[in-house]
């Protein structure tokens, strides 16, 4: 996604090898104009898998998969990082590595917001280990749910997420792939 690509050229920024930073437009400032071409794009890519639900990840995820939901007329739910008094007893909890903090989060999601039998659609905004994805899929799975693939933001193709995912036969589209940081300039992976 050329638009995208742009953005990411013009605000983000890249620390050291493995990390781009894109809080200007996705993950602490959002841009909602991005956010509908985003989720206007995975519309597109996924039109025809008769998805039931969005499923994302708490927080930067949830821009995105809300714009996705939009424009294909279904609910999101997000799974959240961190129990709170509002959540009962009756939830799905997988356990996710977060690359960028470093440390691992419950992820949950009341048993209430994804039904068995239900076809459902991952968003997230970054897939490097794949970490958060894989937990997104313990989470359907439990629910009885069918994954009918996911929508990634932003791949770095340097990083196993990919291959751990093509190797459960998930279908993966990602709006833009990086193939390397060099000299704090991000270099995209040829389509």
């Amino acid at each position: 996604m050329k638009l995208l690509e742009e953005r990411i050229k013009q605000d983000g920024r890249v620390i050291g090898t493995e990390v781009l930073k894109v809080d200007n437009f996705l993950n602490h400032q959002v841009d909602p104009a991005l956010m509908e071409a985003m989720g206007q794009e995975f519309a597109r890519l996924f039109k025809d898998e008769k998805i039931d639900r969005i499923l994302t990840v708490e927080s930067s995820g949830i821009a995105p998969a809300v714009f996705t939901a939009l424009a294909l007329n279904v609910p999101m739910v997000f799974a959240r990082k961190k129990q709170s008094l509002t959540l009962t007893d009756d939830n799905y909890v997988a356990d996710v590595y977060s690359f960028t903090k470093q440390e691992t989060n419950h992820i949950i999601v009341d048993k209430r917001f994804i039904q068995a039998g239900e076809r459902i659609l991952l968003i997230d905004d970054f897939l490097a280990n794949g970490q958060a994805v894989q937990g997104m899929l313990e989470i359907a799975k439990a629910a009885q749910a069918e994954v009918v693939g996911a929508g990634i933001v932003i791949e770095k193709t340097f990083q196993k997420g990919r291959a751990l995912l093509n190797e459960q036969g998930l279908k993966v589209e990602s709006l833009a792939r990086i193939q390397a940081f060099e000299d704090g300039k991000v270099i995209f992976a040829e389509a």
